[in-house]
């Protein structure tokens, strides 16, 4: 059967669902905080005699259709007062809501919230979300908040090491990650090469970590989607707020453009520490900087549709002494149409643009450099709300990608350089999908889905050609592999289509509910990635080059299935959940030894196409409630690639057997909680422990012309030591003057309170003594102080 009568006919079953629902009454309308008019994701619209609800989607609109009857709704959120209201739904009926909170503006006493009826019926599993009040409260380094740092405190998640930029989900790599802040896409989300992320905090709304049983909507990576929204802005009245730090300051404006149906929001953020550089004379030169910003335009047209703007743009200033500048970052821009067709019918439009560039100035050899990636997106999305047993989500969406491999131009006229462009590459990736969550009995909800998306690499581009399609050669004599040379060449117009391809991705998920407080959920999908990241680093670095899939590179194919229990107890004071996951990727590139990765035009000749597979068991324990909260987090997994040989002569990439990845962590403990001890003082901890990060160490060493030659063993056999470090924090919030409209708090910190010097790397030198090699470990950081001040007003 072809993949369009397999799209056909699960359409079709899904209108038969549709067309059978039986006819009842609908209660629709937004929730939105009383205080600042920002409507609010996630949040519980329950009716209790149904026992059934629904949550707001990202745009804070609800809609359940329930039988003709006299219902108590309760509307309930994290930090919100409960709302219960008794309604008469004898016609289908709109019904805004507004949340009151229930804590000081700056103060945050409770860490989650699965203390809600519903939530273990969600038929959504592998997914953590964490409020922007409990990232706050985290000990971080250098005080300075970090989103994608507190990500890795949950389970499943890890990173390259300290400092690290990216982060990686259940064995795969940081390039598997979609990345989204207001569903423009992020390729680096890293400051400073990886000390900091580019998520202000102050800035964002929600976020949400999907691990497996990613809905269809997603597409694009085959590890994870982070999925992050900013704030709308205060339509209500003018605030501001912001923080000053040791190493970076921000600040923060919203509010009315017009009362109640516009807003505005801008934030900034700046790194200064370079500046104490200029009292030295021989660093008076140098800089370490950078600054972002986000801004984004809200507006009610009418009843039925609202209008957003956003947009994002960040830098990262690097120089030495005149002699070298890097400046690298990224910008976005997302306008985005929300119309509501029916009380049961939601649907978004948006156009989104994003850029990541590159730049690179070397004054002494005399030539500048600018690489990166930028793409265009439409998207149409569909909330379709049939009945409270049945909701539909569809759409269709097309991303065109331009890629800059590389510009090389000469930074003066007496430089010697020529002006080098090295090919750029196109692709074009539109996908369809249809998505629907389903009560089928009281105990049973399932979440499915099916995604249908193309990809096409096109012209202007000349593509080499080899002899039997072999870019790669296998020199039998030595066992190694070596480039081929091309036989010619075959030139593409523009958007001529190069190579084409296309794939059906399903998605499933189960629950099944033994009782108020237990669940059992199951899940599995597919995910397709055509972009491939030309890197061989373990983290995501400022110049990392990014390709699409092509002639002799193919997509990688991630399949996950997953296993889980949840359980609340004492009435969700505590919950807990296990689960184990076990994820294949096809195609995943891996690279010859002595590949030459930058500026390389015919990188087909370096690289090979493996097979990844991680499998693991996840737990995390957490204590919702209470002065005392937080959770306990632990993973055992594993990593591992094959890059076997394509034919019987051939050895392979580690003799063909399978071998750890760079991102292999087997254990991974993290602990994090909150003291609520009164109104003016909360403490918080972290402890993190991972084992040591998979490398390759030599195992010998010869002689040759005077020098002493490594000789290197299998790939990734060695690990770097275990990384460990104990974070705490205070926060002082002096008593608020009723009078004022000030507000402030105090927060001190001390990273890696017991000054563990965790390797960042390990490297090997000639000692000048002995002329043998000799490790060099090398750490970032020891014992790190800070103090930081947030205000709002």
């Amino acid at each position: 059967m072809t993949s369009k009568k397999i799209t056909f006919l699960f359409v079709l079953l899904l209108s038969t669902l549709h067309s059978f629902s039986q006819e009842k009454f609908t209660l629709s309308g937004t929730i939105s905080d009383a205080n600042s008019n920002e409507t609010v994701i996630g949040v519980n619209v329950l009716i209790p005699e149904l026992k059934t609800g629904v949550t707001t989607n990202e745009y804070g609109f609800y809609s359940i259709t329930v039988p003709k009857g006299i219902y108590k709704v309760q509307i309930t959120y994290l930090s919100f007062q409960t709302v219960e209201e008794t309604i008469d739904l004898n016609k289908n009926t709109k019904k805004n809501f507004k949340l009151s909170s229930t804590e000081n503006v700056l103060q945050e006493i409770v860490i989650n919230s699965n203390d809600s009826k519903t939530e273990n019926r969600k038929p959504e599993m592998s997914v953590n979300k964490l409020s922007v009040s409990t990232i706050k409260k985290m000990p971080v380094v250098l005080g300075e908040v970090d989103i994608i740092k507190s990500i890795l405190l949950l389970p499943g998640v890890t990173n390259a090491g300290e400092a690290a930029s990216g982060f990686n989900v259940r064995g795969g790599g940081a390039d598997q990650n979609l990345i989204l802040m207001d569903e423009a896409n992020i390729f680096n989300s890293s400051h400073v090469f990886g000390f900091f992320s580019i998520f202000n905090p102050d800035a964002i709304k929600d976020l949400k970590l999907y691990k497996g049983g990613i809905p269809a909507r997603y597409g694009g990576r085959a590890s994870s989607v982070l999925d992050i929204y900013q704030k709308d802005g205060n339509s209500n009245k003018f605030h501001m707020n912001g923080g000053i730090g040791l190493i970076t300051s921000r600040l923060l404006a919203e509010g009315p453009i017009v009362k109640d149906k516009g807003s505005f929001l801008i934030a900034g953020r700046a790194s200064y520490a370079h500046l104490f550089l200029k009292f030295k004379e021989d660093l008076k030169d140098d800089a370490a900087y950078f600054y972002d910003l986000n801004a984004k335009l809200s507006y009610k047209l009418n009843a039925n549709n609202n209008l957003y703007m956003s947009g994002y743009f960040g830098r990262d200033v690097f120089q030495l002494s005149k002699a070298f500048t890097n400046i690298y970052g990224n910008t976005t821009f997302n306008t985005r149409w929300n119309h509501l067709f029916s009380d049961k019918l939601f649907s978004n439009l948006s156009l989104i643009y994003s850029d990541y560039y590159y730049g690179l100035d070397l004054d002494f050899v005399g030539f500048e450099w600018r690489s990166g990636i930028k793409n265009f997106n439409i998207k149409y999305d569909f909330r379709s709300y049939v009945s409270d047993k049945l909701k539909l989500n569809y759409g269709v969406n097309g991303i065109y990608y331009d890629f800059n491999p590389g510009t090389i131009r000469p930074s003066s006229p007496d430089s010697g350089i020529n002006f080098d462009q090295l090919e750029k590459k196109y692709a074009f990736e539109p996908a369809i999908y249809i998505n629907a969550e389903q009560k089928v009995t009281e105990k049973i909800d399932i979440n499915y889905g099916l995604r249908y998306s193309l990809f096409y690499n096109v012209g202007t581009s000349t593509v080499n050609l080899y002899e039997n399609n072999n870019p790669v050669l296998f020199n039998s004599q030595f066992q190694i592999y070596e480039k081929a040379t091309p036989i010619g060449t075959k030139y593409y117009n523009k958007n001529e289509v190069v190579k084409s391809f296309d794939y059906l991705e399903p998605r499933l998920s189960v629950n099944y509910q033994l009782n108020d407080n237990q669940s059992f959920q199951v899940s599995y999908n597919r995910m397709v990635q055509y972009l491939q990241l030309i890197s061989n680093t373990s983290s995501p670095t400022p110049l990392d080059v990014w390709t699409p899939s092509g002639t002799y590179i193919k997509p990688q194919i991630a399949d996950q299935v997953a296993i889980g229990y949840f359980r609340k107890f004492k009435e969700g004071a505590y919950s807990a959940e296990v689960s184990s996951f076990y994820k294949e990727v096809q195609n995943r590139l891996d690279y010859i030894d002595g590949a030459n990765l930058i500026a390389n035009e015919a990188i087909e000749q370096v690289i090979l196409n493996g097979q990844l597979r991680s499998y693991g068991l996840e737990f995390m324990f957490k204590k919702n409630e209470g002065n005392l909260t937080g959770w306990i987090s632990y993973t055992l997994s594993k990593s591992e690639q094959k890059t076997p040989g394509r034919t019987a002569g051939e050895t392979g990439i580690n003799n063909g057997q399978w071998y750890n990845t760079v991102y292999d962590k087997v254990n991974n403990l993290a602990v994090t909680g909150s003291y609520y001890l009164n109104p003016k003082w909360t403490f918080g901890a972290n402890f993190i422990y991972q084992t040591g990060q998979p490398t390759t160490y030599p195992n010998g060493q010869y002689e040759y012309l005077g020098m002493t030659i490594p000789i290197y063993g299998l790939r990734n056999e060695n690990r770097l030591p275990s990384f460990n470090h104990l974070d705490i924090a205070a926060t002082l919030t002096p008593k608020h003057d009723a009078n004022k409209s000030w507000r402030g708090e105090w927060v001190f910190s001390i990273y890696n309170v017991y000054n563990r010097k965790n390797a960042a790397s390990v490297g090997f030198r000639e000692n000048v003594d002995t002329g043998a090699n000799e490790a060099v470990k090398t750490s970032i950081f020891g014992i790190v102080p800070a103090i930081s001040y947030n205000f709002k007003f």
